[in-house]
């Protein structure tokens, strides 16, 4: 089972080597399209755009944070279907009281509110 694990993995691995240089045909040595504006429409050679908002990126990454930390309730969510320990009720109200105590925490340092007072 395991040599024909190997055999699928390699015979995969090569198939899809060869996919890749076929389908290659962007030059890496071709330099126009690196010297054309973005999609956007800045140009690249410009001067630096304006600074990126502070206020956002923080914004952005607690929600990134909290987003994450969801995610990862879904599974847990899923075991009271079924049944679960004392021990695994414990936790899961830890960790939703360590969740809730740090949005609250963001909350309060003023970090979620997008217009400043």
């Amino acid at each position: 089972m395991l040599m024909l694990f190997s055999i699928f993995v390699i015979m995969l691995s090569i198939v899809l080597i060869i996919i890749y240089y076929m389908t290659n045909y962007i030059s890496s040595l071709d330099m126009s399209e690196k010297l054309t504006a973005f999609e956007c429409g800045f140009d690249p050679l410009s001067k630096m755009r304006s600074p990126f908002s502070t206020r956002f990126f923080l914004l952005v990454v607690l929600f990134l944070i909290f987003d994450v930390e969801i995610a990862l309730l879904f599974p847990v969510l899923s075991m009271f279907y079924s049944n679960i320990s004392f021990l695994v009720s414990i936790s899961l109200t830890m960790f939703l009281f360590i969740l809730l105590f740090g949005m609250f925490h963001e909350w309060n340092e003023g970090a979620l509110d997008w217009f400043s007072n």
